[in-house]
């Protein structure tokens, strides 16, 4: 378990309270909602999102004929909550906090993004600075000697798959590992390694992308870039692309209108398409598929595999068995899908080691 800071968890505690004491019923099936309130994934300060988001979310206004306002959650426990309560009825999220909102918003999956780069996935990635020397089997030492910045808790790059696929398997607690451990969006961590405050951090390959083509400019104009100052030394196996959520008793005319706005937006030919993709191109999203709960599969069998690998480091013979039967059931199921859409399963994450 990452620890987290007494105010970090003082504040997620204070906004739960204030959104359940703002809202005086549940969402009843049918409510049709007089704004239609959206919540951003905060990969990076609000600021710089809401210049990259307006747009979109106007035109989301025009299309629905109501009116759309973001909500930029300081983090992603932020944004579940919000939904749960009642404040948010849509919204961009991670994988893992998707699942999440899923579980305790009763929140759904109807969309999900694609890459404008065609490739169907992106990575968790560990960097470092550029100069730094560091190597990945120099942070898997945990010598106590380096400054480490984790994602999100509900992160799905920055938390759950260098859980998964790098710190659980050789049985490392990434607290027990490093000097420091702080928590913080992309955007934040990337910066800190930069700049030298931090001497590694988790990220992703769609935030490293994102900065480099923003960095087009310095670095024609010479100037040192954010991107030129880090190096990946790390990265996951590919991690499915982000999925849109709505809560489950939305008014069904507006989650019709929401879909067709999101499935057909940035497609077809012609100036007002091109005006969209090149929005949309901004914040790294290609477009939008349909999705369905079913596209959460791959995050819940790296959420058991986590699970197996710890029981396994605990040695809990009771513990280990639950964990694999879990895994075995979640597995079986994503096996299933694949079957049916004729992919190729994918390798199961190697055990600790003994």
């Amino acid at each position: 378990m990452i620890r987290r800071s007494l105010i970090g968890a003082g504040l997620t505690l204070a906004l739960a309270l204030t959104l359940s004491a703002c809202s005086e019923r549940e969402p009843q099936a049918g409510d049709q909602p007089e704004v239609l309130n959206f919540s951003i994934l905060a990969t990076e300060n609000s600021t710089s999102l809401d210049a990259f988001w307006r747009p979109i979310l106007d035109d989301m206004e025009k299309e629905i004929g109501i009116p759309v306002k973001p909500f930029y959650g300081s983090n992603y426990t932020a944004l579940i909550e919000a939904l749960r309560f009642g404040q948010t009825d849509v919204g961009w999220f991670s994988n893992l906090s998707g699942l999440e909102a899923v579980r305790r918003a009763d929140a759904e999956v109807f969309a999900r993004t694609f890459d404008p780069s065609g490739e169907d996935g992106y990575r968790s990635v560990v960097i470092t600075g550029a100069n730094s020397g560091l190597t990945i089997e120099d942070v898997l030492k945990c010598d106590g000697t380096l400054d480490f910045g984790i994602g999100d808790a509900k992160s799905t790059s920055g938390t759950l798959a260098p859980m998964t696929y790098l710190f659980a398997p050789k049985a490392i607690e990434p607290e027990r590992c490093f000097a420091q451990v702080r928590a913080a969006n992309h955007q934040a961590n990337l910066f800190a390694v930069a700049n030298g405050v931090l001497d590694v951090a988790t990220n992703n390959s769609t935030a490293i992308r994102l900065q480099t083509e923003r960095d087009v400019d310095n670095r024609a104009n010479g100037q040192p870039t954010v991107s030129d100052k880090v190096k990946v030394i790390w990265e996951s196996p590919k991690l499915p692309e982000d999925p849109i959520v709505w809560r489950k008793n939305l008014d069904p005319v507006v989650k019709e209108k929401v879909r067709q706005f999101f499935l057909t937006y940035g497609k077809g030919e012609g100036p007002e398409a091109e005006r969209q993709r090149k929005l949309l191109a901004a914040i790294s999203i290609g477009g939008f598929l349909p999705a369905d709960a079913s596209h959460l599969l791959p995050v819940r069998e790296m959420e058991a595999t986590e699970a197996l690998i710890n029981a396994q480091n605990s040695r809990d013979q009771a513990e280990i068995t639950k964990a694999q039967a879990a895994l075995d059931s979640v597995r079986a199921e994503r096996e299933a899908l694949d079957a049916r859409a004729g992919e190729a399963p994918l390798a199961p994450v190697a055990p600790a080691a003994k």
